[in-house]
């Protein structure tokens, strides 16, 4: 895997939709499970293949962080359409040196950050400069108090220096990690290789996206780990192994969102297929919400089906366990019939960028009137213009500035490039959904 970031010289004009949509989506693997699985694989006592994973920057990050800890990660042709299977071959104990560069990447750098406690040498981790700003003090002092050596220069923050010594003691810990829940995952992914396990506890006013935890739990459970839940906050592992195997990653459901919403912005129907049974991704509550929001979805021949045509509804919404998918609704209520408040998602402002923030200052940009809110967002529907979409290095504002200008002729999301993230095909994709197979209209 390499950087799959486009380098895009100009802004990318957001198509309207000249008509209601009839159109079948296909999305490339889930990037939390794609990077879970990695992590997974890497600690296991055989080989595993991951088949259909996330090929993106985010994903490549995670393959090059691995295989400096002297992981064997290499290519098998798949039958997707979205590039090779991945043959993880594990080590132990895990070797190497040097800088581990997380890109943008925040499993990256919470889920890899554990790990480098295994290695006998140092490691550094760094991250793109627009990512230095997000919170890693949580981890490094739990990192700390379990036996790793960490020298952070007093910051509290990346980039930092680890001087690993081959293995980790690891035991009781108390964590705040009300500023993201990839602290608890990160950390409960590492617990089998630790000395003693893990007995991991949360203090904390809030834990957000609980379905990523339950993720991570269940990715443990495949592979022989059970990790006890003595509370609701309380997480206990114990040291053991873990079971190389193949897995087949899910769609990103969560990436799915924009695509499913253009049903009710443009009226018609938008299928996603391989829209799994059952799923730990906080994208699963999205047939629950878009209903909320005036659409029609039904789950049929493994695909999902939303129709839209009528107004779209203004909703006063909890999405605590699904903060990812806050964008996507915040441009859905901007084009409502009726106010929107978006509550539960404070922690979104330590994303990629400071999400709520960015999301007023664009609608207002378009005219659009929104505010944020102590702990999420109110937008008030008014019609809107064109103008510049900022996407702030962030994947989820800039496929937001597309769905609105499905609606609103004239809107110019000035890096679509940054959709590589997690999703490199989103241009095309875009454009074939609105009937250009060619995929022409993402140049």
């Amino acid at each position: 895997m390499t950087d799959q970031r486009y380098s895009l010289d100009t802004s990318w004009h957001a198509p309207c939709a000249p008509e209601p949509l009839d159109a079948v989506v296909t999305v490339p693997g889930s990037k939390s499970l794609t990077n879970r699985e990695l992590v997974l694989a890497a600690m296991a006592d055989g080989p595993s293949t991951l088949h259909a994973p996330l090929h993106s920057d985010d994903s490549a990050r995670m393959v090059d962080a691995l295989r400096t800890l002297g992981v064997g990660i290499d290519p098998l042709p798949g039958e997707g359409p979205f590039g090779d299977d991945l043959v993880v071959t594990p080590v132990a104990p895990f070797t190497g040196s040097g800088v581990i560069d997380c890109g943008q990447a925040g499993t990256v750098m919470r889920f890899v950050a554990p790990l480098v406690g295994f290695v006998d040498g140092e490691i550094t981790l760094t991250a793109h400069a627009s990512a230095l700003h997000r919170p890693m003090g949580a981890m490094i002092k739990a990192l700390r108090d379990l036996g790793v050596d960490i020298d952070d220069g007093a910051r509290w923050a990346l980039p930092f220096t680890v001087r690993g010594h081959g293995q980790v003691r690891g035991g009781e810990v108390v964590i705040d990690a009300s500023a993201s829940s990839q602290f608890v995952s990160g950390l409960l992914l590492a617990a089998p290789r630790f000395d003693v396990g893990l007995h991991l506890i949360h203090e904390g006013e809030r834990l957000p996206s609980m379905p990523h935890i339950d993720m991570t739990v269940e990715a443990l459970s495949r592979r022989g780990v059970i990790v006890e839940r003595p509370s609701a906050t309380e997480w206990v592992v114990p040291a053991g192994p873990v079971r190389g195997k193949d897995v087949h990653v899910e769609p990103d459901l969560s990436n799915a969102a924009p695509f499913l919403a253009a049903a009710l912005v443009a009226g018609g129907r938008v299928s996603v297929t391989g829209w799994p049974l059952h799923s730990t991704q906080p994208g699963a509550m999205l047939p629950e919400i878009l209903t909320l929001m005036g659409a029609r979805t039904q789950r049929r021949g493994g695909a999902l089906h939303v129709a839209g045509g009528g107004a779209i509804q203004g909703v006063d919404l909890d999405l605590s366990a699904a903060g990812e998918l806050a964008p996507t609704i915040v441009g859905l209520a901007a084009l409502a019939d009726a106010p929107t408040a978006i509550h539960g998602i404070g922690h979104i402002r330590l994303h990629e960028t400071d999400r709520l923030a960015a999301l007023v200052e664009n609608l207002r940009a378009l005219g659009g009137e929104a505010e944020e809110l102590e702990d999420g967002i109110r937008i008030v529907p008014r019609p809107l213009h064109g103008g510049v979409w900022k996407a702030h290095n962030d994947h989820r504002m800039a496929t937001t500035g597309a769905l609105i200008g499905l609606a609103v002729e004239g809107v110019e999301v000035d890096d679509i490039g940054t959709t590589a993230k997690t999703m490199p095909q989103f241009p095309k994709l875009w454009a074939q959904m609105l009937g250009d197979e060619s995929g022409d209209a993402a140049a």
